[in-house]
């Protein structure tokens, strides 16, 4: 009774009605200005900036024009091979001499292009329509290189023409020389089957690989040239690797699609 009595004295007391009153401490308005200023930065940037949205696909560098397997007409022993594996040959080329009952035949090449794999050697027996030998489609020894990248069927609708990409090629270490940069030039317009793939590619051990996922989109992209570097395209280190690429090479792939507001997912 006596503190009640002495809190309602404290109360009437006139002395201190003309002291201001302290709504907060300093260390609040700090606290709120803080507050105020991030929210107001987080407002603009939902409003004008981007958020980074990227596709990762594998997929192998060549020359873009395809391959083709090629097959023995005709069935006997090989007795000579006449071409080496890496080597640039003419439509009707040599490529091996098999010995049949009657009398030795030449096995040649359909089309133009680069010996990527020889199966056949010295005292190989083949059969009519074994497969001897893969060759990409070259047209010229100095034709550029593109990346065909194998996308999954449900993400392929998302990547455009022109898009950035930057590519990890397995024989130039990324620690080392960087990524190989590029973009999208095409987009497929089905999803392709192992089989599709096999055939395009001239190895059925690669459509295998590409689609054990299910039937992927091919998405070609087009390599940034430089002719600064040694290999004669652009890297996102000075100078790439010191050698040339080859054809048949794989890669793995980072495509950069079109850049997000976030207010589209902040905001219904």
């Amino acid at each position: 009774m006596q503190f009640r009595q002495q809190a309602l004295s404290k109360a009437q007391s006139a002395e201190d009605i003309d002291l201001p009153v302290r709504y907060a401490r300093p260390q609040g308005w700090l606290a709120l200005a803080v507050t105020v200023v991030v929210m107001a930065g987080a407002a603009v940037w939902a409003v004008t900036g981007t958020v980074s949205n990227t596709l990762d696909a594998t997929g192998i560098l060549t020359h873009g024009q395809g391959s083709y397997v090629l097959q023995s007409p005709i069935a006997g022993q090989v007795t000579s091979v006449l071409a080496q594996e890496g080597s640039t040959l003419p439509a009707g080329a040599p490529l091996l001499k098999v010995r049949t009952a009657r009398g030795t035949t030449v096995v040649r090449t359909i089309a133009a292009g680069r010996l990527t794999t020889l199966s056949a050697s010295i005292g190989s027996v083949l059969n009519t329509g074994a497969n001897v030998a893969s060759v990409e489609r070259v047209r010229h020894s100095d034709d550029p290189l593109v990346a065909t990248l194998y996308v999954p069927a449900d993400r392929a609708a998302s990547v455009r023409a022109g898009a950035s990409v930057d590519l990890s090629v397995q024989s130039a270490p990324t620690q080392t020389y960087g990524v190989l940069r590029g973009e999208v030039r095409a987009v497929g317009r089905t999803a392709q089957s192992s089989q599709q793939i096999g055939s395009y590619l001239g190895s059925e051990q690669l459509g295998e690989e590409f689609s054990k996922h299910g039937p992927p989109v091919a998405v070609q992209v087009r390599l940034d040239r430089s002719p600064g570097t040694r290999s004669g395209y652009r890297w996102s280190s000075p100078e790439g690797p010191p050698f040339a690429l080859g054809s048949m090479t794989l890669t793995d792939g980072t495509v950069h699609l079109d850049a997000q507001h976030p207010i589209d997912w902040l905001l219904p």
